[in-house]
Order: C-alpha cells, then structure tokens, then sequence
C-alpha cells in the first residue's frame, strides 16, 4: 500500500513537472566538482577516495523499484530539454591542452608558492606577491611562469565556458575556481582574501 501511495505521489508530481519551463542557469555544485578535479589535477592533490556505497533499508528495494517506474514514466511525459541534469563537461581537446601545461608547469611554481613569492589571487589568477623573496637572476623566469600560467587560466576559465554552450558563464566559472584553489592549496601557501588583503593558510 506504502509503496503504490509512493507511485501515486510520483505521478501528481510528473503531471505537474510536465507543466513547468526549466530555465537553463549556472550549475554551481557541479561547476565546484569540475573545478576541483582540474585543481587537484594541477597542483597534484590527490583525490578523495570514494564514499562507501549506503546499505538500503529494509523494503527500500520496493520503494526504489516504484521510484524508478515513476521516474521512467517523467522521462516521458517531460521534453528532454525540461529533463536537463544541470552538468559541467571539463573534456575537450582545448581544455586538456590547458590542463596539461598547467600541470607540467606547477612544479615550477611550487617553490615560490611555499616562499610567499606568488600567491593566489581573489580573480582565479596568479599574482607576485613578494618578489624579494627571489634570488634576483630568477625573477624574470617567475614572472614569465606567473604570466604564462594566467594566460592557461584564463583560457581554461573561457573554454569550459565554450565546451559548455554558454559562453556567459566564464565569470562564474572564474569565481568558482578562484574559491576552489585557495580551498586545494596546501597549508602555507599565499591568497588574497575578498578585500585583496593577502593571507597565508
């Protein structure tokens, strides 16, 4: 009875969904995700092991089994494009270039991360925060890694705006990944905060 009363919730539900436009709109949550697979990727994070999968409840395989009728009945009643799981694709030839370079470059860059010299900036970029710290024959090969690596971001930000279809959500996607890589750094590196003061993890 529990599980036919679920059904029948699923049906209002899908006769009332087949009546309602889904706005396209910037998908944050997964925008974080692919933000954070490309960051840890750069800056040779390792990724966090997956979650144990949750054991069901008793007479969760009927309720699923109801769930899952219901939900192949919305797919047809609902237009694909009203169906839409919002999703942010980080796979293109471009995008894996930009990966790439920025992954061969960070080793590079890690020393004068942990000096202080460079540090992440509030708009997704690098910045040279002290250059003191670098011995004075190595300072324009810093500034050259520091302009070559901004030139790969700002890239990336703009191609997975373009992968994507939606070449307005380039500034989103910047603001995400600049929350993203101070989240990644380890501890001791170098950011700005909102204000553009700079602080140390």
């Amino acid at each position: 009875m529990k599980t036919l009363r679920v059904a029948l919730w699923m049906l209002v539900a899908m006769a009332l969904s087949a009546c309602v436009t889904v706005n396209i709109y910037f998908p944050a949550a997964a925008a974080e995700d692919a933000a954070r697979t490309i960051v840890r990727d750069v800056l040779g994070a390792p990724e966090a092991a997956p979650a144990p999968a949750p054991t069901p409840e008793p007479g969760a395989r009927n309720r699923g089994a109801a769930v899952q009728l219901a939900g192949s009945l919305l797919n047809l009643a609902i237009s694909p494009a009203q169906a839409q799981q919002p999703n942010i694709d980080i796979r293109s030839p471009a995008i894996d270039a930009l990966r790439a370079s920025m992954r061969a470059r960070s080793p590079q860059l890690t020393p004068h991360y942990r000096s202080g010299a460079v540090g992440f900036g509030r708009d997704g970029l690098l910045a040279i925060r002290d250059l003191n710290a670098v011995p004075l024959r190595d300072r324009a090969t810093v500034q050259r890694l520091v302009a070559d690596e901004n030139n790969d971001r700002q890239a990336l930000y703009r191609e997975i705006a373009r992968a994507n279809g939606h070449p307005e959500w380039e500034a989103n996607i910047r603001d995400t990944f600049a929350r993203v890589w101070v989240e990644e750094a380890p501890a001791g590196y170098w950011y700005q905060d909102a204000g553009g003061n700079w602080r140390q993890k």
